[in-house]
């Protein structure tokens, strides 16, 4: 079995702006047993901009130049504490920065494939986040979840895991009265109404993008999940008991 897991920012981000530490253990330990029981996993990580800014808190704007310190010092914290936390497993992992052109061109989408394949035949865990150090503003993703559903496909994985700072899809404003999670979306259901077009605090996204990065996925037939990953166990929850797990699943259209 093959699993896209993206990870948002403001699930490994504080709230004073440093990498929560504590909750990328947690996720690695889940991550890791996946991996030791011959689950194939690709991670998409946001959190790189977020961390530079948590190093770098005397820089208070932020233009493109700024966003582009921020990535490149918030990658190398980031990807340093998931190399030794996977590490303590045994497991090795390697950095793949992307942008969005490499997936517009044949042969830079077909060269990053192979990577990532070669990766995995070798037992090394990918994790892939956005080049924020050159992707120029025109042509970034819209977020890290679009990117996901982009990897999702392009690896033919069988399933994608969107974590979050809430349980999924509701049916109004989270924690709000009369608002339900809406744990199933088939194909033909239309819950737009439902999302409003807000950001995340961390993150360039918000769960509008979310959704439609899962129809899209859905429509060719690789199941999503949306889930709070701050919640303990959560992957191992989602994945063991999606009938009762709290999430938003949706279905795909038909099989891969």
């Amino acid at each position: 079995m093959r699993i896209a897991i993206k990870i948002g920012s403001n699930v490994l981000t504080r709230p004073d702006g440093r990498l929560d530490i504590s909750r990328m253990a947690s996720l690695v330990d889940q991550i890791a047993e996946l991996h030791n029981s011959g689950t194939e996993v690709l991670i998409i990580s946001s959190g790189a901009v977020a961390s530079g800014r948590g190093a770098l808190p005397f820089i208070k704007d932020d233009s493109v130049t700024s966003r582009q310190l921020f990535a490149a010092v918030g990658q190398a914290k980031l990807i340093e504490h998931y190399y030794d936390l996977f590490q303590e497993f045994g497991i090795t992992v390697g950095q793949i920065l992307t942008t969005k052109e490499n997936f517009m061109d044949e042969t830079r989408t077909g060269n990053q494939m192979r990577c990532m394949k070669a990766m995995l035949d070798n037992g090394v865990v990918p994790v892939i986040n956005e080049n924020d150090t050159v992707s120029v503003e025109e042509l970034m993703f819209t977020d890290n979840d679009e990117l996901s559903g982009l990897v999702a496909r392009m690896m033919k994985a069988d399933l994608l895991i969107i974590l979050s700072n809430v349980d999924g899809v509701f049916t109004g404003v989270p924690g709000e009265p009369g608002s339900e999670l809406i744990h199933d979306v088939f194909p033909d259901d239309d819950y737009s109404g439902c999302v409003g077009s807000g950001k995340s605090v961390h993150g360039r996204g918000g769960m509008r993008t979310k959704m439609m990065t899962a129809a899209g996925v859905a429509l060719d037939g690789i199941e999503v999940r949306i889930a709070d990953g701050r919640r303990q166990n959560v992957l191992t929850d989602v994945l063991n008991n999606p009938e009762t797990a709290r999430c938003t699943r949706f279905h795909p259209l038909k099989s891969k």
